[in-house]
């Protein structure tokens, strides 16, 4: 994977300013240690740090081509996963190729099928080209956002990144949080809405979307989203489809010119990968490597409960066993994970979901020790239908986010000028009515049907984009790659229409994925009971993020009382959090989580030095 940067402006020459642009590329660096490029014209400059997962020397960038005296620019962050199909293509049409890498491909086919090329592609991507005939800019993002890309527009121009820090890391970009990014950060997050950078007048470019830039402005235009339509396969074809489609998909995504692995956690959808994984490299008389996270302690502490209800450990063991993969399992002490939170907040741009994120962080570090690439298991839960809101009458019926939940909390937190201007539970409300409104449903199906297929848009619109984003930007942060398998289009497309009773076959959460992996998992695997990433139990973490919130209680200068009751915030730090009933988003934000995403939250607005209008 690869960092992106970018400033246009028809209005001045960006080429003498080059030092802005550098100081955007050296804010990414973390996402491509491997290799820096610059590329400038007068009005345009693109800055490229890259991670080498494929041709070392064939892919570098920017990557340029002229075609009848029209130079096209490309700079790229992503992997495509039909580049073989592609080229036959386009060595059909003609062209010649000096290289095996995807870079190529993707310029060639832009030149070759122009702006709806996007649409042939399959993959994780944001790219951005400029195409001097039709002195334009040309961003894409991938269908299901796996990969970032955010912008800022200003009077003559554009400047863009993988990430926010890139565009602030440019002089003439302040750090600014007005009203609604507020209303973002407290109504929905650590959530955002799509299109949403939270940063005033920072948007990003929302997933499945292109944007265009010239001398008329900006404009975007959506090239993909789920179809509606009636499902009329059987059980028995359905999941011959499903794991016909899901067995495509990772063996695509196996291509690599580095070392390569998977993240197994023992639960259904690791192991689905990691199975399909060690069966492709078995039949190349390749072994797969595994990685496994648990936290020191665990083993004492651990409670089980309705959401997780047994440790991943023992599942883990028999798949390593029944795959015979060369496993490594980390685990993490702590007090690293409470130290880390920093770090997750720097990578991520924003107060992210905490223990959650710094783990990750550190468990891509690790990993990074062995292999360079890892498949993973987010979006089956989104698209399969995993999660306990899927299921209960209550939350089909429920107006608003089923796994935010805490609004009357989150209001009571601010200090009091500030809940006279908000009305968080108000912002989020319409947040969610504007999503439920774009679903695209179909004609002819019940109440309870719509209501479910609503519930599926609004998780791959909100929850499924916020785990990916915190998978992109904790991988990136150790100069990782990080694929996911499940959010391969076709497999979401095929999956959308299928319908509840046959999602749910056998009257379990992921039937028909379970059904399509008979004879590839072992059955008790196959009928585990789902168990979410693995979180700590551990009182030493509490302790380490309660600590860290009394050090902020006793700091004159603690920029967090400038948006919160301090009263309140003390009262939640003696309590331990004990006293909040329901989680702060999803359902492993509770307690010690909160604390530590309000001191992330502190250590931001000091970090990247915000400038609250209010």
């Amino acid at each position: 994977m690869c960092g992106i940067v970018g400033w246009i402006d028809f209005s001045r020459n960006v080429h003498k300013e080059h030092h802005k642009l550098e100081k955007m590329v050296e804010a990414v660096a973390h996402r491509g240690p491997d290799e820096t490029g610059y590329w400038y014209e007068t009005h345009i400059g693109f800055g490229h740090q890259r991670l080498i997962v494929v041709d070392p020397e064939g892919g570098k960038q920017p990557m340029k081509e002229m075609v009848d005296k029209n130079r096209y620019v490309l700079i790229y962050n992503g992997e495509l996963y039909n580049t073989e199909d592609l080229r036959k293509e386009l060595l059909k049409a003609g062209w010649t190729f000096h290289s095996h890498s995807d870079t190529e491909v993707l310029l060639k086919s832009y030149i070759e099928w122009g702006e709806s090329h996007v649409e042939k592609l399959n993959g994780i991507f944001a790219f951005a080209i400029w195409d001097s005939a039709k002195e334009q800019l040309f961003l894409a993002r991938d269908r299901v956002g796996v990969k970032p890309l955010f912008f800022k527009k200003h009077e003559h121009g554009l400047l863009f990144g993988s990430e926010i820090k890139a565009i602030l890391a440019n002089n003439e970009v302040k750090a600014v949080i007005d009203q609604q990014g507020l209303a973002e950060l407290f109504a929905v997050g650590p959530s955002r809405t799509p299109g949403n950078g939270v940063f005033h007048q920072i948007e990003e470019l929302r997933a499945g979307h292109v944007g265009i830039f010239d001398k008329n402005g900006w404009r975007t235009a959506r090239y993909w989203n789920v179809v509606s339509e009636k499902h009329t396969e059987s059980v028995e074809e359905t999941a011959q489809r499903v794991k016909e489609l899901l067995e495509d998909a990772v063996e695509r995504q196996l291509v690599s010119d580095v070392p390569l692995g998977t993240f197994l956690s023992g639960g259904v959808d690791s192991s689905a990968i990691s199975a399909i994984a060690a069966n492709y490299l078995a039949s190349q008389n390749q072994s797969l490597r595994t990685f496994s996270i648990d936290y020191i302690g665990n083993d004492h502490y651990f409670q089980s409960s309705d959401f997780q209800p047994n440790q991943d450990k023992t599942y883990i063991g028999k798949m390593v066993h029944a795959l015979n993969t060369k496993h490594s399992n980390y685990e993490m002490d702590n007090q690293t994970l409470a130290t880390l939170l920093k770090d997750a907040v720097k990578y991520r741009d924003l107060p992210g979901m905490t223990d959650v994120d710094s783990s990750l962080l550190w468990f891509c570090e690790q990993t990074k020790k062995q292999v360079t690439v890892a498949l993973s298991g987010e979006c089956a839960d989104e698209i399969f239908g995993g999660y306990p809101w899927f299921y209960r009458k209550e939350d089909l019926e429920r107006k608003g986010f089923p796994w935010i939940r805490s609004s009357e909390v989150r209001q009571q937190l601010l200090r009091n000028e500030l809940q006279s201007k908000l009305s968080l539970e108000e912002y989020a409300l319409n947040r969610y009515k504007e999503t439920i409104d774009e679903t695209p449903l179909l004609d002819g199906e019940d109440k309870e049907e719509t209501e479910r297929r609503q519930m599926f848009y609004l998780n791959m619109q909100w929850f499924m984009p916020t785990l990916l984003d915190r998978k992109d930007r904790m991988s990136m942060g150790a100069s990782f790659e990080a694929r996911v398998p499940f959010s391969d289009h076709r497999l979401i497309e095929y999956v959308w229409n299928i319908p509840w009773e046959i999602k749910t076959i056998g009257n379990r959460e992921k039937g028909i994925l379970r059904k399509s992996l008979e004879g590839i998992l072992p059955k008790d695997i196959l009928y585990r009971k789902k168990s979410p990433y693995p979180k700590t139990h551990h009182p030493a973490y509490t302790q380490a993020v309660v600590e860290w919130m009394h050090t902020i209680l006793e700091d004159k200068d603690a920029r967090l009382f400038e948006i919160l009751d301090k009263s309140e915030v003390k009262q939640l730090v003696e309590q331990k959090a004990t006293n909040i009933q329901v989680p702060w988003f999803g359902q492993l934000m509770t307690g010690p989580q909160l604390l530590a995403h309000l001191g992330q939250m502190d250590f931001w607005l000091r970090e990247y030095n915000i400038e609250l209008r209010l």
